[in-house]
């Protein structure tokens, strides 16, 4: 591996320390900037059933569990946990990550799209969604008083 290739992990170096690439089909974690401002929603059966809200930013998805369904309606929250940057090829997969590997259970797309930056800070990030399912102007509010990790996603109104 070059000097160049180990740089470019670098992002998702958390994500490919709790994977196991001989035994889950997911994508291995390689740097890939050639799109952007992709975003997709992954439903994941896992040990409890959540949703994926991956972001496409500096040539990785960042990525948030949100437990409950994504609001659909304007004024309806959702707590959102942000999670290890996952690769961008993670933004296609649906499979079967095997019993005994980090995320076990089945996964698959509920939604997909682009979206537009509106706004990106460590406290703030506003979005306009052009999905499939999803589209109007979301925010993520990270909620301090949860946690380092913890964000509200909700939906604003008027959309």
């Amino acid at each position: 591996m070059t000097v160049i290739d180990q740089v470019k992990e670098v992002p998702l170096k958390e994500y490919n320390s709790k994977k196991n690439f001989s035994k889950s089909p997911e994508p291995k974690g390689v740097d890939n900037t050639q799109a952007r401002n992709s975003y997709v929603i992954q439903e994941h059966h896992a040990r409890r059933l959540h949703w994926d809200l991956r972001l496409e930013k500096d040539g990785v998805l960042k990525s948030w569990a949100v437990p409950k369904q994504p609001p659909e309606q304007p004024g309806e929250r959702r707590l959102a946990v942000m999670v290890e940057d996952h690769p961008k090829d993670y933004g296609i997969f649906e499979g079967i990550i095997p019993e005994g590997e980090y995320g076990a259970g089945t996964v698959k797309i509920w939604d997909k799209g682009t979206y537009d930056q509106l706004q990106w800070t460590e406290e703030k990030i506003e979005f306009i969604l052009h999905g499939e399912r999803l589209k109007g102007q979301y925010e993520l509010i990270k909620f301090k008083k949860a946690g380092d990790n913890q964000w509200l996603l909700f939906k604003k109104k008027g959309d």
